[in-house]
């Protein structure tokens, strides 16, 4: 035995002379080469290898050194300058991603789980439903059964971020090589894709006082084109290679039909005359001319993009009724002098609904309100109190100014009324004609139609003359979480759970267009004034928004920037702008043209912003959602990034995530200084806020004590 150590030390003893000896002939060739870098390097590696050229395990390798290069980076982020902190504190989720993913497929089970809960608590607030995938993944098969964990593995993390600030963590990181810095530039290289910009041409958004209003609470905020996959701002077009020219959009009205607009200008003169204009009062032709004059010609779309059938006398009703009450309407033209216009609301209240409301809708002609319930069952109001009525009533029938529609066989999400309008009230004669002859009756205006969707997976279209179920539509795999009518009624779009939107015409079964691309649900849909485009937001994983065009079946446009599950969309009437709303009280407000982010605006509390309406100058936005309140925003871009702080609205209660109401304590939230005005309720969460073509406010709610 004594022999055979004698041997093995005699051995390990020429092995490293021999070792030695090769290795000095190499770097002595290298030195008289000139190949400094690569001597230097070498030179570097042999001190850490055994005799035998096999690499000396550091104690800093092995399940720490993602936490010690973690630490590391955190530490120096909390020292470096204020300037570049906003953006570089951006890089701390991708590097607790992909660091925590790399240890449990090292097979680090133990000391993967204590690496996340170290640190989820730093990004739960901005990442609650990542952290929520990731925190069960322990073993390298979860890593590839994870959707959420194969999202970041397959993709790169996109960051953009200004030079200075790219160039000084760098320089940190490689001064600190051996202590995690090559930890970290190795994540660097292999998961994050960092894109660099010069801030003076990147313009306001990098600018020195923006990145320095970030300390005041938009520090968390995600950059545009931030996050898995990475993209241009506004581009659809996910490959890392794409160009960065957007799709050019045609944003403009829909052209009217030529015969619609000859009986329209007809019907108007003649109203100018039996009915002339007040003093300093354009007439109605010259209201018209105004509002169909259109510059520039390329921004329109054509007629051809979304057929419809042709145009009837309840038509010409319609338009010549919204060009009086465009001209009559009560004007809103944004703040002046730092003073806000004020806003007229009603807010309609429903009691005793045992928390089984789930959505509300008006009618266009402002007679009739809608509830979808969990009870699977529809309720309809006249919200003047008149009866119901149907001409297939029985004689014995007690006339009622509610009626129910049940069909669906699960909860009702959503509704959506068939375009309408308040009709014209009747000309006043007193009895005298004047020798003239009293015209006919004018074709009704009000809603005739209501769609419907559920968790049944179906929607469902109504009549509103007959208060019976129509037709069927049958496509969705899942429960169908919103439905819209499009602009001009006949085509109408749905979203599902199944993570795609379908576009109908009411009297085809089938859809006409499939919209696939989200990775989660798809929450919420709209539809551009023009009808030539759609969108949908996105929960879960995805957060984003897409516009669609219509005629290409394709996506024109992908907006991200929202940290929690999109709840709501409106395209303004201009469309121009879109405004979409999230679960965690953020507004964001997007131009379509440009695809960048115009401003972002805070006031509401967690638990959702359910629906979002413009008033018809597109100057200003209103919300509800579940903090029970209705505010009120200016649209203009920021000029400061200054904020207040308010008491949320309700009462002093706070909303769940579930939409249900609860007793707690007031917390107060910042709120921008966008805000023109809140109205808080009294413990009824606002499913529902509308702008009439007066200018005026309508808000639905439901009372949970």
């Amino acid at each position: 035995m004594a022999s055979a150590n004698g041997h093995r030390a005699r051995y390990n003893a020429s092995s490293e002379k021999v070792a030695n000896r090769d290795g000095g002939q190499v770097l002595e060739y290298l030195s008289k080469k000139g190949y400094s870098r690569t001597e230097a390097m070498l030179r570097k590696e042999s001190q850490n290898t055994d005799p035998e050229g096999r690499p000396i395990p550091s104690n800093r390798e092995g399940s720490q050194k993602y936490k010690i290069a973690l630490d590391l980076t955190i530490s120096w982020l909390d020292t470096v300058l204020d300037v570049y902190k906003p953006e570089l504190k951006r890089l701390l989720w991708p590097l607790f991603v992909y660091s925590f993913l790399e240890l449990v497929n090292e097979h680090f089970g133990q000391d993967s789980q204590q690496f996340f809960a170290n640190y989820r608590g730093l990004f739960e607030a901005e990442h609650e439903d990542d952290i929520r995938a990731l925190a069960p993944v322990s073993l390298p098969e979860h890593v590839k059964e994870d959707s959420v964990a194969q999202l970041y593995l397959k993709n790169k993390y996109r960051l953009t971020i200004s030079q200075l600030a790219f160039v000084a963590i760098l320089q940190f990181l490689e001064s600190k090589e051996a202590q995690g810095g090559a930890t970290i530039i190795t994540l660097f290289n292999t998961y994050l894709d960092i894109r660099t910009v010069d801030r003076a041409a990147a313009g306001n958004e990098r600018s020195l006082a923006r990145l320095l209003s970030k300390q005041n609470g938009d520090a968390d905020v995600p950059a545009e084109d931030e996050g898995i996959p990475g993209h241009h701002p506004g581009s659809a077009n996910l490959d890392r290679n794409a160009p960065s020219v957007l799709s050019k959009l045609s944003l403009g009205p829909m052209p009217m039909e030529s015969d619609l607009m000859e009986d329209v200008k007809a019907e108007l003169q003649d109203q100018d005359i039996s009915h002339p204009p007040a003093n300093g009062q354009s007439s109605l032709i010259e209201e018209f001319e105004q509002r169909i004059k259109r510059e520039p010609i390329d921004d329109v779309p054509s007629r051809d993009t979304l057929p419809l059938p042709p145009s009837t006398a309840r038509d010409v009703a319609m338009e010549v009724q919204r060009i009086k009450e465009n001209r009559d309407r009560f004007r809103i033209t944004g703040r002046t002098g730092g003073v806000g216009p004020g806003i007229s609301v009603t807010m309609f209240t429903f009691h005793n609904t045992f928390d089984s409301v789930n959505c509300i809708e008006f009618a266009g002609d402002n007679n009739l309100v809608a509830v979808g319930t969990s009870e699977s069952y529809i309720r309809v109001w006249a919200l003047d109190n008149s009866p119901l009525t149907s001409p297939t009533d029985p004689a014995d029938f007690q006339p009622s100014s509610s009626r129910r529609l049940i069909g669906h066989s699960g909860p009702v999400y959503a509704l959506s009324f068939a375009p309408s309008i308040a009709s014209s009230p009747p000309p006043q004669t007193n009895g005298h004609t004047n020798g003239t002859s009293i015209p006919s009756a004018a074709p009704e205006t009000r809603s005739r139609y209501l769609l419907s969707s559920s968790a049944d997976c179906t929607i469902r279209l109504w009549s509103l003359d007959t208060w019976s179920n129509l037709v069927v539509y049958k496509s969705h795999s899942a429960p169908v979480w919103d439905v819209r009518f499009s602009p001009f009624g006949h085509y109408f779009l749905s979203s599902a759970a199944d993570r795609t939107a379908r576009l109908w015409s009411t009297p085809h079964i089938a859809p006409l267009r499939l919209f696939v691309g989200h990775d989660s649900d798809i929450e919420c849909v709209a539809w551009h004034p023009n009808g030539a485009y759609v969108f949908t937001g996105s929960g879960g994983a995805d957060r984003t928004v897409r516009m669609w065009s219509i005629q290409q079946g394709g996506a024109v446009r992908l907006f991200t920037g929202h940290t929690g599950n999109i709840t709501a969309l409106a395209c303004a009437g201009t469309g121009k702008l879109l405004a979409s709303a999230d679960d965690r009280g953020e507004i964001l407000l997007w131009d379509l043209a440009t695809g960048r982010l115009v401003k972002r605006m805070r006031g509401h509390a967690r638990g959702g912003i359910w629906s979002l309406d413009w008033s018809v100058e597109s100057s200003v936005l209103i919300s509800g959602g579940a903090d029970g309140t209705v505010r009120v925003w200016d649209v203009a871009p920021n000029k400061d990034a200054g904020g207040k702080v308010i008491s949320e609205g309700g009462a002093g209660t706070k909303v769940d995530a579930a939409g249900g109401v609860a007793k707690g304590k007031k917390k107060d939230v910042v709120v921008s200084a966008d805000q023109i005005s809140a109205f808080p309720t009294k413990k009824s969460p606002v499913y529902r806020v509308r702008f009439t073509e007066m200018n005026l406010v309508v808000a639905g709610g439901a009372y949970l004590p």
